[in-house]
């Protein structure tokens, strides 16, 4: 007796991306199988300070059911080069820190009056070493499960992984300082001092690294002024705009196949 195979309960438009297979004896699955049901979205989020980043990334993810990447990409960098967390994270937030850029200016010394002295091992890593391994946590972080990553040029580094949605969080910088204040619980002091120096490193990490601005538009498939924009609704916008490029790439996919 012939059988058709069918999945349990889909979303609403979903029942036209089923092929039913018919065999004789058993069930089996067509390799159009449902795209959108288990597509695994790709979102980077290139945020100034005070656009709340720190808050749209972690929702996006949610809503889109998959990981927002903030502890696994420093994580596995750790893990790559045998240093730990906090060593990770002050490369990332600094590009050198203070003890690399010391080691640095003395670099052109003798190293050898330090034999014996308990340095980290980060002090020994060069900024290009922490970059590679940075992009290759990422892409492996990614992988074919998908994920929602915040910061690292995260839209250069996937700029050619197909279906990444790439958005761009920006604002006046008197409406990111309130912001700040609101999002971070901060006093007004705090985040007009903040802002500069972060908004500088961050635009310097890019710059030095992959010669560009972070800022250009051409990085992005979505720009949005998310001091004037609630955040809900940057989310909300951002959730649509991914849910909808999948859309659009399994429609593509369908035509071509």
């Amino acid at each position: 007796m012939a059988r058709s195979f069918r999945t349990g309960r889909l979303r609403r438009g979903e029942s036209e991306r089923v092929k039913a297979c018919v065999l004789l004896g058993g069930y089996r699955f067509s390799h159009t199988l449902v795209e959108s049901r288990w597509a695994m979205h790709v979102v980077t989020i290139s945020a100034t300070y005070g656009s709340g980043g720190s808050v749209v990334g972690p929702a996006v993810a949610k809503q889109l059911g998959v990981t927002f990447l903030d502890r696994a990409i420093p994580r596995s960098v750790a893990a790559d080069l045998g240093i730990s967390m906090e060593e990770v994270l002050v490369s990332d937030d600094q590009v050198q820190g203070r003890l690399s850029r010391w080691l640095t200016a003395a670099a052109p010394l003798s190293m050898e009056w330090m034999a014996g002295c308990e340095l980290p091992r980060a002090a020994w890593l060069s900024p290009q070493q922490v970059l590679e391994s940075t992009e290759t946590a990422i892409r492996r972080c990614i992988g074919d499960k998908g994920g929602v990553v915040l910061g690292r040029a995260a839209a250069i580094v996937l700029r050619d992984r197909p279906g990444a949605l790439h958005v761009r969080l920006d604002g006046d910088p008197e409406r990111r300082v309130r912001q700040a204040m609101q999002v971070l619980g901060i006093d007004e002091d705090e985040a007009r001092a903040a802002q500069p120096r972060n908004d500088a490193a961050r635009a310097a990490y890019v710059r030095h690294f992959y010669r560009t601005d972070p800022a250009l538009p051409e990085h992005y498939d979505m720009v949005l002024d998310s001091t004037r924009l609630p955040l809900p609704t940057c989310i909300d916008l951002i959730v649509a705009a991914a849910r909808a490029r999948e859309r659009a790439d399994a429609a593509g996919a369908r035509a071509h196949g």
